[in-house]
């Protein structure tokens, strides 16, 4: 269930005695999808018309990158068992969020009300009965128009480099400017990237450098900020998702301020998907080849059960 007509962040909830700012009851009492919903068939062949060249970008970046993994996440071990005439290998220590990935929608909830639409706390069992789990999105299929804004090398072509070492949070004017710079439209249902250049920092930085960055305390990375002016730009776009390059999309470590994190809203009200740590330099270098900020996006997560989260498998196709 799509409705006609979408609410403005000021006109939420979107259903009468739901939580302040919510989305909740927008698609139905039972909906586990979110604003994956505005993904149509009719805005997936639409997305798909953003194909002229028919080149492609792997979004994934490596299983082993970062390395060190951050947040105390575990490195994954792979061994290849097998015999003359065949192979087989095992994955091990596999964390589906230590490198590029998805946040399903009981990755976080929100502090006072809860997780998305209301839905019980997930206990975790591993089962479709986590019903906010991956496999929702997986089962339903992500195929959609995206767009990109580089607001790395927007910075560049200012002569104000955006500091990818720092927790420089990204306000809503640059993200408007940076989409102005490019000439993009951004539509309701489109799949959102944003690149800070953070990821192109870590693949230049030093061992040294990488491992300070393996714990929270000392993890500083570039990102949106977190406000509640972000968290209504996003919603009015009416974006399905929002990714980047960077650990945590939103700058860290979060801002101490009274909207607090913005995950929780994101996730936890909107049913918006969050992405991180996503490949972006090869499709960004594209981009500024031909001038073209617009593509057609498809993802594939893992179909697990109950999953919290799951490496995206993106593509981008122009």
């Amino acid at each position: 269930m799509v409705p006609d007509r979408l609410p403005s962040y000021r006109e939420l909830p979107a259903v009468p005695g739901k939580p302040p700012h919510s989305a909740w009851g927008l698609f139905g009492e039972d909906d586990n999808v979110g604003l994956f919903n505005l993904i149509t068939p009719e805005r997936t062949a639409a997305g798909a018309r953003e194909v002229q060249r028919g080149a492609v970008f792997p979004l994934n970046w490596d299983l082993e990158m970062p390395s060190p993994p951050l947040f105390g996440r575990g490195a994954l071990r792979h061994t290849v068992t097998g015999f003359a005439s065949g192979r087989d290998d095992v994955y091990d220590n596999f964390f589906p969020q230590s490198s590029s990935q998805w946040d399903a929608l009981c990755h976080v909830g929100h502090p006072q009300h809860g997780f998305y639409n209301g839905l019980p706390a997930p206990v975790q069992t591993g089962t479709a009965e986590d019903k906010l789990g991956i496999h929702a999105w997986a089962r339903k299929g992500i195929a959609g128009r995206g767009v990109l804004l580089d607001v790395a090398r927007y910075r560049d072509s200012q002569g104000d480099p955006l500091p990818a070492n720092t927790a420089y949070r990204i306000p809503v004017a640059e993200l408007e400017a940076t989409r102005k710079a490019a000439g993009v439209e951004i539509r309701t249902g489109d799949i959102l990237l944003i690149r800070t250049g953070w990821m192109a920092w870590y693949l230049g930085a030093s061992q040294q450098e990488r491992f300070m960055l393996r714990n929270m305390q000392g993890l500083t990375t570039p990102g949106i900020e977190n406000s509640e002016a972000m968290a209504e730009y996003l919603w009015d776009l009416h974006v399905v998702a929002a990714a980047a390059d960077c650990p945590s999309l939103e700058a860290w470590p979060p801002e101490q301020r009274e909207f607090g994190f913005l995950h929780q809203t994101l996730i936890g009200l909107f049913g918006l998907a969050i992405g991180e740590m996503w490949y972006l330099e090869e499709l960004a270098q594209d981009c500024a080849q031909d001038g073209r900020y617009s593509f057609f996006l498809t993802s594939a997560p893992l179909n697990k059960q109950g999953g919290v989260g799951s490496p995206p498998n993106a593509l981008a196709i122009k």
